[in-house]
This record gives structure tokens, sequence and C-alpha cells, in this order.
């Protein structure tokens, strides 16, 4: 098959022929129809991710398709479904999964990080029972590829751990993939939202998405603002960038007793401004993907026309450019979806 991989952190990502993929016993192979280009591919190449520790390696975890194959295990699914997959791929026998947080499963796999992901034409998936999702049959693959990292991350974050009620204030820091669902999202719960970022182009797609207010970080203090706008900050904050700056302002941004949701990753020793959080009360979060057997009830928010994640997508491309992409990521706004 064809796959885009690299074979130093950091090194060069070429287009090249590598072996099909078999499914494992209780796993798939999946023929992947669309892929999304996402930030945390470029953490995985330039080497911050510690699951990757062979080469070569093909990135790539956002991805939709068609069931190829099946291990002589697994049950419920057969060739030729129409699926998609958390990226957070769970055991479903540990005690998290147990729980039904499969989110934070002990024994995770995650395509493109602990093994090879979906910049190519195949992909494997384990636990082929517990993490595969049926599509509807009218989604657009490519509608599809961007749930199972961003949009579904956005959606736990703003829904099941922060907790977004009618009318409360919303702010989003970072209108990137993640972002721009969040403030979707936030939005269509009943929230005010104001949308944070550097890019007065990303500020436009997130009034597109929803938002209603809207600071520039490059303009001044970025908490100072949002708490203006939001007469004394925000009820609930989310960081879906992952920077020193931006977790700072989520947190400096809200109000008292407010809800903080990080959502990006942070590089190793940032710092939080504790004292804000003691002197507010405030509630540090974090949110890490969506478990599989919760998608039924955003699947059937996009069904209905209540959420629009295909309006996030600003850009199509070829496996072909996917490499040169990955490399630039951040230099386009919205989303980008990748078709092999």
């Amino acid at each position: 098959m064809r796959a885009v991989a690299f074979d130093v952190f950091g090194g060069e990502l070429d287009l090249r022929e590598v072996p099909d993929p078999a499914p494992a016993p209780h796993g798939a192979v999946i023929r992947v129809e669309a892929t999304g280009l996402c930030r945390s591919d470029w953490h995985g190449w330039q080497g911050h991710d510690p699951d990757i520790t062979s080469f070569p390696h093909v990135p790539g975890h956002e991805l939709a398709g068609v069931v190829e194959a099946v291990g002589s295990d697994v049950r419920g699914w057969r060739p030729g479904a129409r699926v998609t997959v958390p990226f957070v791929c769970a055991c479903g026998s540990c005690t998290a999964c147990a729980a039904g947080q499969q989110q934070v499963c002990e024994r995770q796999t995650q395509p493109g990080f602990t093994h090879w992901g979906s910049f190519a034409d195949y992909v494997a998936v384990s636990h082929a029972d517990v993490n595969l999702i049926e599509l509807p049959e009218e989604m657009p693959f490519a509608t599809a590829a961007g749930l199972g990292c961003r949009f579904a991350t956005a959606f736990r974050a703003v829904v099941q751990v922060g907790g977004v009620r009618p009318g409360e204030w919303v702010a989003v820091h970072g209108c990137g993939g993640v972002g721009l669902s969040a403030v979707m999202i936030a939005a269509a719960s009943g929230a005010r939202v104001v949308a944070v970022d550097v890019s007065s182009q990303a500020l436009h797609l997130a009034e597109r998405a929803g938002a209603t207010h809207f600071v520039n970080g490059s303009h001044g203090d970025a908490a100072d603002q949002v708490r203006e706008l939001t007469r004394g900050g925000a009820h609930v904050s989310i960081d879906a960038l992952g920077s020193p700056q931006t977790c700072a302002a989520s947190v400096l941004g809200l109000r008292r007793h407010g809800r903080h949701v990080q959502v990006g990753l942070l590089p190793e020793g940032s710092l939080v401004p504790m004292n804000r959080v003691i002197a507010y009360e405030l509630r540090l979060l974090g949110s890490h993907g969506m478990a599989a057997h919760t998608y039924p009830a955003m699947l059937e928010l996009i069904r209905s026309g209540t959420l629009h994640p295909d309006q996030l997508i600003t850009r199509t491309i070829d496996l072909t450019e996917a490499g040169k992409a990955l490399a630039a990521i951040g230099t386009v706004p919205g989303v980008t979806i990748i078709r092999p």
C-alpha cells in the first residue's frame, strides 16, 4: 500500500510503498477513505510523543473508511461496513473501560502513535468490537474523518466535561480544528461564545461557527479582554491550542468558580497560575477524546442539522500532498482533510 512515512523525528515525510497491515485476532483493517490533518500528528513527527518508538513510522489518527478485513475473534463487524474510530482505541477490559471511560483506557492504542496510522491506503485498528463506530449512510467520509479527534474531543470537552449550560459565557482559546469545533458545539448548546486567536482569518471562521464575540490575542492581554467582554470572566474556558500562554489566558479569563478545560497538549514544565485558581476557587479539568459508545448522541445532532462539522473543512488534499501539509500545519486555518 501507499503511505506517508518518516524515518527519524523531524525527518522527511515522503510517500512510499509499505506492506499492507493485517488484522489482529480482535482487530480490523480499514480502507481509508478520508483522514484528518491534526497538530497531534505534527507533535508525533517532532518526537514529542513517547509512544512512537520505531521507524519507519506512519502518522495519522483521524480516519473514516470501509472495513476491509476483520480478525477471527471479531463478532460485530464484517467487511464493507462504513466506519470511523475514536483516536483512543480502548481495550474494553481494564478498570476504566469497565466503568465506561474508554477514553482513558489503561491499555489504549492510538493509530499514528502506538502503531502505523491513517496517512495510508489502509490502517489497522485494535479491538474492533469496542472501537468501531458505524457511520450514517448519508454522512460523507470527509465529514466523518474529523470526528475521531477534533470534533469528538471538542464535544466531550464542551458538553460532558465542561458541562456548558445555555446562557453561560464560554471562551475558546485557539481557533484551529478543535477550537472551531468547540465554538460550534458551545454555540449550539446555547452559550455565548468568545473566540480567542491571534489570526483574524481564524476569528472569521469562528464567527461562521457561531462565536459572537472576538479577541485578537496579538492586540493586548487576552484574559483582560475576555473579562471585559463577559463582564467579569467566562463561566467556562477551553484551551484548545495547548501553549503556556493560552493555558494561562484561559485560566485568568475566568470568573469566580469558573471551569477551565485543558484540551491542547502542553509542553513539559508548563506553569498554571495557581494563585488565581485558589483565590477564585476555579476548577481545572482535562479532556481526552471521547469513548466510542458515547458517539450516538453527537451523530444524532449532526444528522438533525444541529451541528455542521463539514462547515469547518477548508481544504481537501491528496495523499501525495500530506507530508508537506503536515510540515506546514497551522498555516491554513480550519480543517484539512486528506483523501487517499
